[in-house]
């Protein structure tokens, strides 16, 4: 398994890091991949002093203070939502499970479409009252779902999915309603139910990058019961696994981990459901390599997306949430697709 991950890991390392230096380059000003590359370079500690300026100071204040914070915060909500796609598909035992599954989004969307409405979205905390807010009305969407969920005392996966489209299915309508009746915040509603990460800086990325270390760290360690799970939950419980025990703490770290990306980028779809089945198909079903592996591609995903969304119509911007459901939606048909040629190959 080592050698397995070792090998797979240093490919989508190095793909991220060309996705990155390549991406840096495209946009209304174009820059040579090489200027950019040494301008990192040149970031480092110990390197800089080797490595001489032959470009525009101009072109390092688009580098670093408007291109690479978007981008390296796409990474980060990138790999939030494809880590913990990876865990809900583990832990519900569902392949067409995503992070959204629990109406998390729609509760954060909620919170946020309230203070677009009321113009309310920089009134206590500055530029983090919509974070904030989103990040607090995903949570008490989970707390919610997992109440409505419980039958004495432990958490069937039928009645938890069901609980999260009924909640996923009432908060979006309410969105809906709030964007129907908003006249002058339409626009901002919208494009924040769609995601984005147009002017977001480093202080967004250092919000994020904690929830990601922990919720990463945790779900890693927890990858071992996920493959037991994947046997089935009485097999497992006759291996030792604390079935329940194991579901609730998976569920309330993926959900905070969707919602903390979903604070500072909106709503962004089909990463956590696209991204985990491709390394399945890759590198097979073992979580002590899916959920790593999701997090790179994860990452890569949101780049190409990110760069997508700001550079097709240029100068103006398409939601990255549109741009991502143009590429999930036909790989989301091509899983069911693919799973019915399954079951209908074992009938035969």
């Amino acid at each position: 398994m080592s050698k397995k991950l070792a090998g797979y890991g240093a490919a989508g390392l190095a793909l991220l890091l060309l996705s990155l230096v390549v991406s840096l380059s495209i946009g209304s000003v174009h820059l040579p991949v090489k200027q950019i590359g040494a301008m990192l370079l040149q970031k480092i500690p110990g390197l800089g002093n080797s490595i001489a300026t032959v470009w525009e100071p101009s072109a390092e204040q688009i580098i670093m203070k408007v291109r690479l914070p978007r981008i390296v915060l796409g990474m980060l909500v990138g790999a939030s939502l494809a880590v913990a796609g990876a865990a809900f598909q583990g832990v519900l035992r569902n392949p067409l499970a995503d992070p959204f599954t629990l109406g998390v989004a729609s509760g954060s969307s909620l919170g946020a479409a309230v203070l677009i409405f009321y113009g309310l979205q920089y009134s206590f905390a500055g530029a983090w009252t919509l974070p904030l807010v989103a990040f607090l009305t995903g949570a008490i969407t989970l707390l919610i779902v997992l109440a409505l969920s419980r039958e004495n005392g432990k958490i069937p996966t039928h009645g938890l999915i069901l609980a999260g489209v009924v909640m996923q299915s009432f908060l979006g309508a309410v969105v809906s309603f709030l964007t129907i009746m908003s006249r002058d915040t339409l626009n901002d509603i919208l494009f924040w139910t769609m995601g984005s990460l147009s002017m977001r800086g480093w202080t967004y990325i250092a919000v994020l990058l904690p929830y990601l270390t922990a919720g990463f760290v945790y779900l890693w360690s927890r990858s071992r019961a996920l493959n037991l799970l994947s046997l089935g939950e009485r097999q497992a419980s006759h291996m030792g696994l604390n079935v329940d025990r194991l579901k609730w703490s998976v569920l309330v770290v993926a959900t905070l981990l969707t919602a903390a990306a979903v604070s500072v980028s909106g709503v962004i779809g089909f990463v956590g459901l696209v991204v985990p089945h491709m390394i399945r198909l890759i590198t097979g079903s073992d979580y002590r390599i899916i959920i790593p592996l999701s997090a790179l591609g994860g990452a890569v995903f949101m780049v190409w997306s990110d760069t997508a969304a700001r550079t097709l119509l240029s100068p103006g911007e398409i939601p990255i949430g549109v741009v991502t459901a143009f590429i999930g939606a036909p790989f989301f048909a091509y899983l069911l697709y693919r799973s019915r040629k399954q079951r209908r190959e074992g009938r035969l």
